[in-house]
Formats: structure tokens, sequence, C-alpha cells
């Protein structure tokens, strides 16, 4: 069997499973949110044609899903990494540094805020705030919280995750 006709079969599947659980919410008021997080859930992230998918079967205009998507920062419409990197930039973490650390990381790993390396291994986003802010400055992978850091851990982080 060709890589296509693996990755057809993935989409299918996912196809089935997102009409399952746009149908599992569709005559519940308030359903989109939810059907939101499950859809994430199965893809990773809210591609375009996922969102259009939602808007047509719960009968909603695409506008409205796509503000949702865009409005909540648990949402992406970006693919993310294996591993996700979040920066806190709250103000304790930013007067502490925060900033030179997310630099660094965008050195290290050759990516921007909200891209994936082209491995898929890492994904870096920056928050508002993460509420650990007698840790700061603050970074998370996954659920993982690294705190009291400065630029040079950066190195340090990475490696411990790419011996995984």
């Amino acid at each position: 069997m060709n890589e296509n006709c693996t990755s057809c079969a993935e989409v299918k599947e996912n196809a089935k499973k997102l009409d399952a659980i746009i149908k599992k919410y569709k005559d519940i008021r308030g359903a989109l949110i939810p059907v939101l997080h499950e859809a994430q859930e199965l893809y990773g992230y809210l591609p375009l044609e996922v969102q259009r998918t939602i808007a047509q079967k719960l009968n909603i205009p695409l506008a409205e899903v796509y503000g949702v998507v865009s409005f909540y920062t648990q949402f992406s419409i970006n693919p993310k990494g294996k591993y996700r990197i979040n920066v806190c930039m709250g103000t304790a973490c930013y007067v502490k540094g925060a900033n030179e650390i997310l630099d660094k990381f965008k050195t290290r790993l050759s990516i921007d805020v909200g891209e994936c390396t082209e491995d898929g291994k890492y994904s870096l986003d920056a928050c508002r705030c993460i509420g650990a802010c007698g840790l700061a400055p603050v970074v998370t992978v996954n659920d993982e919280v690294f705190g009291k850091l400065i630029a040079d851990d950066v190195d340090k982080i990475v490696d411990k995750f790419d011996e995984l």
C-alpha cells in the first residue's frame, strides 16, 4: 500500500469521526465550542476545511465558526508540534526576560511564534499568562513547566526533548 492510500484512509476515517462528533452535539444549544474542542483533539488544529464542515453541519455561518476559533487562544488554525512550547509573556515573565527567551527559541528552532518545525516536532507560541508568576519567567512544553529561566536555558530544554 503506498503512502497516499494510507493518508487517504486516514482522511476518510477522520471525516467519519468528525461527523460523529457533530451528531453528538447537533441538537444541543451552544454546541459550537465543544465540537471545536473535540475536532481540534482529532486533527491537532482546526484547518479551514474542518471549520467549513462544522459550519455546514451545524447550520451556522463559517464566519461565526472562524470568529470563535480566532478569538479563543486554546484553538489553533495552524498545526502544532509533538512538543508544544509556550512562552509566558505576562507582565512578571516579560519584566524578567521572557522576550529574550522567546527570541532564543525562535533562533534555535528556526520558527516564529505560531509556527511548527518542518519535522512536526516543535511548535512555538506565546501566551498572556499561565499563572505561575512566582516562577517567572516561565515556559511550558506540553504540560511540563520550566521556571526561573534565562535565555541560556533554552538549549537545555530543547536538548532534553530532542533526546526523547
